[in-house]
């Protein structure tokens, strides 16, 4: 499939760490205005690292101590405060002693800390009554008494150096070890082996969806503490997947397991459920499930980690789990008993394309106290709850209905019957992405909403489900965060409002809400504009178009307050109208939109991308229609080729960063949920030839980069080397850059593919000159 000689030299750039761009013979350099150092300097003025030091008072998401207490950091022009709300009267405190703790730290480190710049993620109090406080993933142990002092908690606790998951009564924690699982007493560090028959490959709790492999161990403690479900996974005979490092010398050899879409084998795993105190494993009585997730692509994809599609029933008796089928199009609703093993099928909900649970975490809930279970079902086009009778498996009745989804489930009270839950598209006339917070009994009846301002808001609910703290906001104003009633949603206190008047004195402007219509010609898709600060409306500007496809997330970032999305404002500041659109086959509408392109992923969302800024170069003269240029990562790499081969004479100037150009190329679960199973016609052609870039990659016309790390586990680089030979063989000129030694973000390297984009763009779309090899600051990038 592949020339040989054009494989062989690009593979030997990738082995000896080039950074290569190819040049076109006799390509002049643009007839345009010459771009300074200064004017890159005022567009990196608006890349995040310069814009959210500016905004004070952003609390946003709060960490609750208790049921009455929460914590949060306020920024503001002097620093970093860590502040505490007693939720009962709203009075503020410390959280700390934070110049003792900096003292403490810098000598506990060796290293300065400063006291307004702490960068604490983590901070909780110990079961011997000092503050377990965690700083850049190490866990200290302080005492504020005297001058203060502070440990680190490994040197004082020594244990093997695997990650953990905490039991509930944080006495013990698990791991993995030698492909079994082990458990440690938090206090003492002594270690017990649970399991004996882990192996390479077939190892217990493992965390390997293919594009995701670390040491994490993925199981779920029951609330005693005396119990954990997990699974002794398969993958033995998984295919493999091999990357190679850029070094001096011999390169070093990756090797995982990596199962492909359309392998004839793909990951399983055995249930099972461990007795602790007795080291007993007591295997589920049924057969491997694939390793699938009722909510993405992987068994463990919440944002709380652990295992998303099983719950533990309060007394540890009994386990509810969801099995998801290979092809996402079958969920099977069981519960089984944790002494003997037995398992019982109470339900199944069949579908046509893809099941999904809810959006950020599983939204189906055990409550085996009233023998029910509450189910998220799309089933009417949109995202609603229903209650289930476990002892038939029969439908009780619809706990919400209509038009509008509930995207994740924060509580249910089995005592209360109530349900606490974040929603969007249910209040009429507002942003259908804007997030809304509502409760409603389980008995079903009309939901009240609990945040009625219309913007998009994150909550965070105390553990006896009495409070919620809640932060709103839209692109142009400011979060506000506030501490509400769980019952009726009043405001018991305001936590902060945020300032962004330093912010604005820079001439930052908030990006412009926009609505056009989709391919169909009804369908509102929405999105966000970006403009210069210095935007002269007599001029013609090129577009530069952002995208990200899906499926499971879209172009846009987020329709509340943001001080940077991406570099969308920098790249605006050089002389581009930006835009990203969130086009139909992305999530958070109905089903039917979700479901735009199922089974035809080279769609990409283009259609729309393509009418949306057709629309928009209409409505604003000032819109370039012969200039317009589109990039993305990951996907958007991916959709950004796609367009430059689809559309080759509308998109002139593409960069595609590391993308999926081949799903046959890329871990089994995404493409099988969102394309189906591989079907093999008998003339050879295939269900998944209209997503593969490669086939059209002969329609080139325009300007087009492909950017990839050389050790990208998550999207392998032979992705973009399929083509990268294909153009080769339809006689293309293309650019390529080749980044040594990165994964799928390009860490200490983002500054300079950033830069290097920012010259590709001016360069080709806009026609001007650059400087010579500005230098965009090196900064933590996450």
């Amino acid at each position: 499939m592949h020339s040989k000689i054009g494989m062989s030299r690009l593979y030997g750039a990738l082995v000896c760490g080039l950074l290569a761009a190819t040049s076109y013979a006799g390509n002049a350099a643009a007839q345009g205005r010459t771009l300074t150092a200064q004017d890159y300097a005022q567009a990196e003025r608006y890349m995040v690292y310069n814009t959210r030091p500016l905004v004070d008072h952003d609390v946003g998401k709060v960490h609750w101590l208790d049921d009455a207490h929460f914590w949060y950091l306020d920024h503001d022009a002097s620093g970093d405060h860590y502040k505490q709300m007693d939720a009962s009267n709203g009075n503020v405190s410390p959280l700390l002693d934070q110049a003792k703790l900096a003292a403490a730290l810098s000598k506990a480190t060796g290293k300065p800390v400063k006291a307004d710049k702490l960068e604490i993620t983590d901070f909780r109090v110990a079961a011997d009554g000092r503050d377990d406080i965690e700083v850049h993933g190490t866990h200290y142990l302080c005492d504020f008494k005297g001058a203060g002092h502070c440990v680190d908690k490994s040197t004082v606790v020594k244990t093997g150096k695997e990650p953990g998951v905490l039991s509930p009564d944080r006495k013990q924690e698990a791991f993995i070890r030698d492909w079994n699982l082990w458990v440690r007493d938090v206090a003492t560090g002594k270690e017990t082996q649970l399991t004996t028959d882990g192996v390479e490959n077939f190892g217990y709790a493992t965390d390997n969806a293919g594009w995701k492999h670390t040491d994490n161990a993925i199981l779920e403690w029951s609330p005693d503490s005396k119990q954990i479900a997990t699974f002794q996974q398969d993958q033995r005979k998984d295919g493999d997947m091999y990357l190679v490092t850029t070094k001096l010398g011999h390169p070093e050899l990756q090797s995982w397991k990596y199962p492909l879409a359309g392998d004839k084998n793909v990951t399983m795993i055995e249930r099972v459920i461990i007795d602790v105190p007795g080291h007993k494993v007591v295997r589920l009585k049924m057969e491997p499930d694939e390793h699938r997730s009722s909510l993405c692509d992987d068994i463990s994809c919440g944002e709380d980690g652990g295992w998303d599609d099983v719950k533990w029933a309060p007394d540890g008796n009994t386990l509810a789990f969801v099995s998801t089928s290979r092809d996402h199009k079958h969920e099977t609703f069981r519960i089984a008993d944790a002494k003997t093993g037995e398992v019982r099928t109470v339900f199944h909900e069949d579908v046509p394309t893809y099941y999904e649970s809810g959006n950020g975490a599983v939204n189906w809930r055990y409550l085996p106290g009233t023998n029910e279970a509450m189910w998220f079902s799309e089933r009417n086009n949109w995202g609603n709850l229903y209650l289930y009778d476990l002892a038939d498996g029969k439908l009780k009745h619809a706990i919400t209905t209509g038009d509008g989804n509930v995207t994740e489930v924060l509580k249910v009270d089995a005592k209360t019957r109530t349900v606490w839950f974040r929603g969007v598209g249910r209040t009429q006339g507002v942003n259908p992405y804007y997030q809304q917070f509502w409760k409603v009994s389980l008995d079903g009846g009309e939901p009240v909403l609990l945040s009625p301002e219309p913007a998009d808001h994150t909550v965070t609910m105390s553990d006896d489900g009495k409070y919620f703290v809640d932060s709103y906001s839209t692109t142009d104003k400011p979060p506000v965060t506030v501490l509400r009633d769980a019952n009726d949603g009043h405001t018991v206190a305001t936590v902060a409002k945020a300032d962004i008047s330093r912010l604005l004195a820079t001439g930052w402007q908030p990006p412009q809400q926009i609505i056009v219509k989709a391919r169909d010609g009804k369908t509102d898709l929405y999105g966000l504009m970006f403009k210069p600060t210095h935007f002269d409306p007599s001029k013609k500007y090129p577009v530069i178009d952002y995208i990200y496809p899906g499926p499971q997330t879209g172009s846009v970032y987020t329709y509340g307050f943001a001080p940077a999305q991406a570099d969308h404002q920098s790249l605006a500041e050089l002389g581009f109208i930006v835009v990203a659109i969130d086009g139909m086959g992305t999530p958070w509408r109905s089903k039917s939109f979700h479901d735009a392109w199922f089974g035809n992923m080279g769609d990409n969302t283009l259609p729309d991308q393509v009418t949306a800024i057709k629309q928009l170069g209409q409505r604003y003269p000032w819109i370039d229609l012969d200039r317009v240029g589109i990039w993305g990562h990951s996907g958007g790499g991916n959709a950004t080729a796609d367009a430059m081969f689809s559309y080759p004479d509308f998109f002139k100037v593409g960069w595609a960063e590391s993308g999926n150009h081949e799903n046959r190329e890329y871990e089994d679960d995404w493409a099988e949920k969102w394309q189906g199973l591989l079907v093999t016609n008998k003339d050879g052609t295939t269900n998944y030839d209209n997503q593969a870039n490669e086939n059209i990659a002969k329609n080139l016309k325009g300007r087009l980069m492909l950017v990839h790390g050389s050790i990208d586990d998550n999207v392998p680089p032979y992705n973009t080397l399929l083509v990268i030979d294909a153009l080769i063989k339809a006689n293309k000129n293309f650019d390529m850059l080749l980044i040594p030694n990165v994964h799928h973000g390009y860490a200490a390297a983002t500054p300079y593919a950033t830069r290097r984009r920012w010259d590709y763009f001016v360069t080709y779309l806009a026609g001007d000159t650059p400087p010579t090899e500005y230098q965009l600051k090196a900064w933590p990038w996450r």
